[in-house]
């Protein structure tokens, strides 16, 4: 899926970078394979401490492809009980839901790097991911109403976790676009800075620095934490820790502070 997706990695670091430029990096049917191809792979990939996800070129995410919506005014495109019941995962994600939903099931963090445009299932994309960085002219919209639509890419379930439930009406509801300062000011942009990417991959590779197995226990609870009752979450956390005290990881990361180095840690 080179013609969509490449993949570099680096100290731990995975580059994912969407690569169909002459389209903005728009959803067609390769892409939403390419995305669920590379994610599948990646979380498989024991050498994968972080990742980054960015978009070459204009933009990060155009959005689904303008093909399907020509198609859809055609009617030669319809939907219907074919995206209510289509084989799905395991966590219940259809197809293109699952192009965005196996970034969140990453194992590692997923930090992507917004610039240009995020629109509609692009937008989604980027809330696939555990941290969004985003240029100050970043244009960002949960778009599909302009073409009588929902959010159908696992949007509602990710915004859910980040905004208010008016501030996710009113951008479902209008369309309307935003740029990178709102979107850190409502929640859906964790830092605004000149080169988004840059800065992904320095965070990225500060975080593969770490002990691995403490980084993966991390994102395990705070993915289960928003769901969980108090004494649910109070309990995973004495698991977790009670898995990590004294690894040798955990060791080597005690001695590594201690000494004032770098750790050196197994995958």
């Amino acid at each position: 899926m080179d013609d969509r997706i490449q993949v570099t990695l680096d100290n731990g670091v995975a580059d994912v970078r969407l690569v169909r430029t002459d389209k903005m990096n728009a959803l067609d049917d390769r892409m939403f394979q390419a995305l669920i191809d590379t994610g599948e792979r990646l979380k498989t990939d024991k050498g994968v401490r972080a990742i980054v996800l960015s978009g070459d070129g204009r933009a990060f995410c155009a959005g689904l492809d303008m093909g399907n919506f020509a198609k859809m005014a055609s009617g030669e495109r319809r939907g219907g009980a074919g995206l209510v019941t289509p084989k799905r995962t395991e966590g219940g994600s259809n197809h293109a839901q699952h192009a965005v939903m196996v970034w969140r099931e990453q194992t590692v963090p997923v930090i992507a790097a917004i610039h240009g445009v995020a629109f509609g299932g692009g937008f989604q994309l980027a809330l696939g991911a555990d941290i969004r960085f985003v240029t100050p002219d970043v244009r960002m919209a949960v778009l599909e109403i302009k073409w009588g639509l929902v959010p159908d890419m696992a949007g509602l379930v990710l915004m859910k976790r980040l905004v208010r439930d008016d501030v996710a009406r009113e951008l479902t509801y209008t369309g309307r676009v935003f740029n990178g300062e709102e979107a850190q000011r409502l929640g859906l942009a964790t830092r605004v800075c000149a080169d988004p990417r840059a800065e992904a991959l320095a965070l990225a590779a500060d975080i593969a620095s770490k002990n691995p197995e403490a980084i993966r226990a991390g994102k395990r609870l705070l993915d289960f934490a928003p769901d969980a009752d108090q004494h649910a979450i109070l309990l995973a956390e004495s698991q977790e820790q009670g898995a990590l005290i004294g690894s040798p990881n955990q060791v080597e990361a005690v001695k590594a502070a201690m000494e004032n180095r770098v750790g050196v840690y197994a995958d």
